[in-house]
């Protein structure tokens, strides 16, 4: 597919129905998703408690590219290009490290924790090493979450930030840890590992461990029609301080919404997962505050532990998941929370979604395939996810298509 043929085929989507195939399986769109959608949107990209001391970095990928997020000597976090600017060499390793300066692997240029170049060794008296640092990735850290945009003209973010600020900081991420991490390649589109992330009309049927504590009865997002427990829930919440939300715009949301009757914690049992609270008010039992960003992630912060969820698109049909758990920082394990069983029932949960994502894409690659339509009542989320890609597809589209004479150009280009 070329951008006249993808054009083609988000016009051709019929709204409230799902993509047409290709753009669930050409391998053009991988491409594609990439450019116009993962480079353009603010991704959360970690915590800091991840990156707690001067020095401390994490080196993660947003689909092929590389990004390093680095704690400075001032205390501030930065994000640079992982990519050296001699020859281009990855500079740090993917996963959590610490270092007073980063250093290349390959030939040994020497980069201060601002990004700028220290050393290069063997180059001309005239080299200039001020215009030789690192080149800076968007960031921006909101309540103990870090995200990133690897455009230069991203996506407004104060809203986000004051509205996030308000119903997070209660949860006291820049005093967490985190306590399991688990990843998963699931053989499917990134959007449709995002599209069965995005809904529960699924949940009551094939996940029976989640559905113990999750509300996979209520409607559209978060509606019980007016449920004695809920009302009681939004009530106890307002007298001790904690907002509940909704808040949000076209790219993210965040609410908090009670659990299932008598549960405290989204667990096997209902059970707090840890002794040691994130979130003191309330006393622990405050539901779970979800909040989603497009296009890639959701987390649940509950009393006492945080559940992070990122999908990162690794091929047209292959997308890595990766999965945190943090809790409070002075938690132990094996005292205060077991480690295993922590990650109970999202572990199984997201195994369970692989079969389900795999599944889904082995039908949709079926000439058989025809998009359906959504459940205006139990995957209004999905709705929106999609929505969404296609405006921001539109968006991308209309930025490198050329009209007129000189007709259509063909190919994709970096945003």
């Amino acid at each position: 597919m070329d951008l006249a043929q993808i054009s083609a085929a988000l016009a051709a989507r019929r709204p409230g129905y799902t993509l047409p195939q290709a753009l669930y399986n050409d391998p053009a769109m991988f491409e594609f998703d990439l450019h116009a959608i993962y480079a353009r949107s603010w991704l959360m990209a970690g915590f800091t408690c991840e990156v707690p001391d001067p020095g401390s970095y994490t080196s993660i990928r947003i689909g092929p590219w590389p990004v390093l997020i680095v704690r400075g000597r001032d205390g501030q976090i930065l994000a640079f290009h992982n990519s050296c600017r001699h020859r281009g060499a990855v500079l740090c390793k993917e996963g959590l490290g610490k270092s007073p300066r980063i250093v290349c692997p390959y030939h040994r240029w020497t980069y201060n924790l601002d990004g700028s170049l220290l050393s290069a060794a063997r180059m001309p008296d005239d080299f200039d090493t001020g215009e030789h640092g690192l080149r800076p990735v968007r960031l921006e850290v909101v309540a103990g979450v870090i995200y990133i945009c690897l455009s230069d003209n991203p996506p407004a973010f104060e809203q986000f930030r004051t509205d996030m600020e308000t119903v997070l900081a209660p949860h006291d991420l820049e005093n967490a840890k985190v306590a399991r991490v688990e990843t998963l390649v699931e053989y499917a589109n990134w959007k449709l590992v995002m599209e069965n992330g995005r809904e529960c009309y699924h949940c009551q049927g094939s996940h029976p461990e989640l559905s113990r504590t999750f509300p996979v009865g209520s409607s559209a997002y978060f509606d019980y029609g007016g449920a004695e427990h809920a009302r009681q829930f939004e009530e106890r919440m307002a007298d001790v301080g904690l907002p509940c939300g909704p808040v949000g715009e076209d790219w993210w949301q965040a609410l908090r919404f009670p659990l299932n009757p008598g549960m405290k914690s989204m667990t096997v049992d209902g059970a707090p997962a840890s002794k040691k609270l994130m979130c003191k008010l309330g006393d622990g039992d405050i539901g779970s505050l979800r909040w989603a960003l497009e296009p890639h992630s959701f987390a649940h912060a509950t009393g006492e532990i945080l559940f992070f969820f990122s999908a990162m698109p690794t091929g047209p049909k292959e997308t890595l998941v990766t999965a945190k758990w943090l809790v409070h920082k002075d938690a132990v394990d094996g005292v205060d929370y077991d480690g295993e069983a922590i990650a109970e029932p999202w572990h199984t949960t997201n195994l369970q979604d692989k079969e389900l994502a795999e599944n889904n894409q082995a039908g949709v690659d079926s000439p058989g395939y025809v998009p359906g339509p959504y459940s205006p009542e139990a995957e209004v989320l999905v709705l929106r996810f999609v929505d969404w890609y296609c405006a921001r597809a539109a968006e991308y589209l209309d930025e490198q298509l050329v009209d007129g004479k000189q007709g259509v150009k063909g190919q994709l280009h970096a945003a």
